[in-house]
Order: structure tokens, then sequence, then C-alpha cells
């Protein structure tokens, strides 16, 4: 191993170099392959530092998912203008997901892949942000759908289902984007809005599908 750093910082500088590191190895080697020893090394402090810092490979790693799932839910709130119509609050909420996460493919491996297979209390951490998330684009659908449909009393349980479904395709599009070459945010995004726009486009319209009396 080379010689670990010993140069004066904040302890809140601090603390994010060591998050910065675990976030590369866990989201690289998976939670149970990284060592402390590892991260230690790649954020440039001992390991009883990290230990100091944040008690242990649990906590650290607790801590990992929380950074992160804050910072991918603010990238998704800050990236849509509520004044907008909803087709370009869709595709620009899209677009700042797919490029936070094609940004930090490490993060998105932490949030979408080891948080969820670890068990508690990591997968708890990333279903709160997913719910969150949730809730915004349910919000998002039944205010357009609302205004649409001249309707103030539309309740949200009328779209949430939707807006579910819409976030589950989100994440598996993110991560099979950030595993095949040349797939842009841009397209990432596009793929699903044409996917997902012209059934929420008849929502808005209040022509839902439905199937015919012979399917039923």
């Amino acid at each position: 191993m080379g010689a670990v750093k010993t140069k004066r910082m904040p302890r809140a500088a601090r603390e994010q170099q060591m998050l910065d590191a675990a976030v590369r190895i866990f989201g690289r080697r998976g939670y149970m392959a990284a060592s402390m020893d590892e991260i230690a090394e790649l954020a440039g402090v001992s390991k009883p530092l990290v230990y100091l810092y944040l008690n242990s490979k649990e906590d650290l790693f607790t801590a990992c998912i929380r950074r992160e799932a804050a910072a991918l839910t603010e990238a998704v709130h800050s990236g849509v203008r509520t004044d907008l119509p909803a087709d370009r609050q869709l595709w620009d909420g899209l677009r700042a997901f797919f490029a936070h996460t094609a940004e930090h493919p490490d993060a998105w491996s932490v949030l979408h892949l080891q948080a969820r297979t670890h068990g508690e209390p990591f997968a708890t951490e990333v279903a709160a942000m997913r719910e969150g998330i949730v809730a915004f684009v349910t919000r998002l659908i039944a205010v357009a759908a609302r205004e649409a449909h001249r309707d103030p009393d539309l309740p949200e349980r009328e779209v949430a289902g939707l807006a579910e479904a819409l976030v589950g395709a989100a994440e598996s599009l993110a991560a099979w984007a950030n595993t095949t070459p040349n797939i842009t945010a841009r397209q990432a995004a596009a793929t699903l809005m044409n996917f997902a726009w012209s059934g929420l486009a008849n929502l808005m319209q209040n022509h839902p599908w439905a199937p015919s009396p012979e399917a039923l």
C-alpha cells in the first residue's frame, strides 16, 4: 500500500473524502468484497481514522447511501420547473435523473444494486429515497391531470400506479444505460419518454386505455 496522507483539513471535508472513496469501492467491488483498508488507502487516511469518523463498515455504507440518495433526489427536484407543461416537466425530470446516474455510476450501483441486496438497514434507506421520488412524480402527474380535466379533486391514487411504474422503468433503464456503450442520458430519457408519454397524454385528455368487452 502507498503512504497514507496526513495533510490537515476540516473534519467535514475529510469525512466527504472518505465517503467519496467508499462510494467508489462499494460501487465497484460490492459491500461484502469492499475492505476498510482499501477505502482508507484510496481516501489517503489511516484505517483507524475511518473508524473514528464513521464507526463501522455498516455505518460507513449507510452514510454513503444517505448522501447519494439525497444527491439524486435533489438532482431530480432541481431539474424540474413546475411552471412548464406536463410533458416538459417529465422530460426535464427524466433527463436530470439519467444525467445524474450516468455521471455517478458508482453511486447508482450503491443505491440500485448494493443497498437493495444486503438487507436491513440498507434496503430501508433506499426505499425511503424511492418513495420520495415516486411521491414527487405522482404529484407532477396528478397536478397536470387535474388541470387537464379541470377537476381539482382528482385523487393522487388515480396516477400513483403510473408513477410507480415510471420510476421502476427509469431505474431499470439507468442500470442498462450505464452498462451499454454510447447510450447518453438524453437518449435514455427519450427512450422512456417515448414509452410512457403516449399513455400519460391519454390520461391528461381523459382517454385512458381499456380492454375491449371480449377481452374481459
